[in-house]
């Protein structure tokens, strides 16, 4: 197994400058994580998106990963996903050691 770090994902309550829509997940994000040293992704949820509630009220790490099946079979519990984003890229989220973990997929 292999997990690339990517970003720390902190939900807000309000909108930050240069953040973009995202119409599939129904929520509000920076545009580009990696304009931050830090690589922080501020996400807004709104009503009625596609993510558990969970997400807009804790922060997660998310990795890039070649496989994300035996990281699956390792969570606690995944809360979303796995949702294919198109042909070649997965998402899910999970909760590994009691915190959310976003496992990108990208073949």
């Amino acid at each position: 197994m292999a997990a690339e770090y990517m970003h720390i994902g902190i939900p807000v309550l309000n909108k930050k400058p240069n953040m973009v829509y995202n119409e599939w997940g129904g929520f509000w994000v920076n545009e580009r994580v990696d304009d931050y040293d830090y690589k922080i992704e501020y996400l807004k949820f709104e009503e009625g998106t596609r993510f558990p509630e969970i997400l807009s009220k804790q922060p997660h790490v998310a990795y890039k990963v070649d496989d994300m099946e035996p990281y699956l079979k390792e969570a606690q519990q995944v809360i979303f996903g796995p949702e294919a984003l198109g042909d070649s890229v997965r998402l899910a989220f999970i909760v590994h050691d009691d915190a959310i973990i976003e496992l990108y997929e990208e073949k």
